[in-house]
């Protein structure tokens, strides 16, 4: 019998983070203050083997996981991803997807489709140089991510998905101009709102443009209208041309939870699992795994720590106190 949460969820999704390494700092996930020359990342010999996330992947689908999402850090920075790709396309899963910063993206695209990945989301939040540096703090231009995002649609990957993190007096201005670049190239423009994810960002509701108010800005501009889930426990809310422009999402994780479709495990780069983005704590599958623990054993550990969440950060968000201390997302992908 497959694993149901104490809230009814069942597990289909599961975020492999591979890297807690990213050749960005980004402000709101990994800012430089934090993540400085001093920061110590997790030693090779911690990272999980190629071979072990393949395993745990196999087991896990034989739970339930449907679809399996690569994130980091930065995917890109481990080597021989496609190698890994091949591992996951190979087993029982039905859709294997990256998300990744663009950056380098050009020059690994058509090694990964080859390999079996099936869909990639770029992030990219702005189209601006200044505000790209601003936000990215990274020696990487806007031309880098757009580059990466059309060898990806080259190499098959597409439509790809452009995630941009709206934030209030930073990129909020570039609303209309970044979904008028993104129209009709086939590609999906997805507006996230400025979330509360880990410790180190900063965030404030202040700073959050909200959903409702994005989705006006972009309708005054050009006629739009909902579309349909893709399925079940598809974070983005649809919106669509109506002159045939393509569409547009957005998530809307702060002002319109989604916590009861959620369908998410995550997994870190050292072996933990984690049941929710804004988790505090993770479950070790890597000491099981290195001391010779069966797949029945590594899935009857799973199993019951799915059997037992009850997670819903995002409902309750305004009763969890204050600095309390949450995973950071560079440790466990988005």
């Amino acid at each position: 019998m497959l694993p149901i949460d104490t809230l009814g969820r069942g597990l289909r999704d599961l975020r492999i983070s591979v890297t807690d390494r990213c050749n960005f700092r980004c402000r709101y996930c990994m800012p430089r203050e934090v993540f400085d020359s001093d920061y110590e990342f997790l030693p090779r010999s911690n990272l999980l083997s190629f071979e072990e996330v393949g395993r745990l992947a196999s087991v896990l689908v034989g739970l339930g996981v449907r679809k399996v999402r690569l994130t980091g850090g930065e995917p890109l920075l481990r080597r021989d991803l496609p190698d890994l790709v091949e591992m996951l396309a190979a087993t029982a899963v039905e859709d294997v997807a990256m998300t990744t910063n663009g950056s380098i993206l050009a020059r690994h695209a058509g090694r990964l489709a080859a390999a079996g990945l099936d869909r990639v989301t770029v992030s990219l939040d702005s189209l601006d140089e200044d505000t790209f540096h601003y936000l990215a703090d990274a020696p990487h231009s806007v031309g880098d991510v757009l580059e990466g995002i059309e060898a990806a649609s080259e190499a098959g990957l597409g439509p790809v998905k452009v995630n941009a993190v709206v934030i209030k007096g930073v990129n909020d201005g570039e609303i209309e101009s970044m979904a008028e670049y993104f129209r009709g190239t086939g590609h999906i423009l997805r507006f996230i709102e400025f979330m509360d994810v880990g410790s180190t960002n900063g965030w404030r509701m202040d700073d959050v443009v909200t959903a409702s108010d994005i989705v006006d800005r972009v309708a005054a501009q050009w006629p739009i209208e909902p579309v349909d889930a893709g399925y079940p426990g598809e974070v983005a809310a649809r919106w669509r041309y109506r002159d045939g422009g393509g569409e547009i999402g957005v998530i809307a994780s702060v002002t319109e939870p989604f916590c009861g479709d959620c369908t998410r495990l995550r997994l870190s780069a050292e072996g933990s699992v984690y049941t929710c983005l804004f988790a505090t704590h993770g479950t070790d599958l890597r000491g099981p795994i290195r001391s010779g623990a069966s797949d029945e054993e590594l899935a009857e550990l799973v199993s019951r720590v799915w059997l037992e969440r009850g997670d819903r950060y995002s409902e309750i968000r305004s009763e969890v106190p204050l600095g309390l201390p949450k995973v950071e997302m560079s440790y466990i992908g988005g």
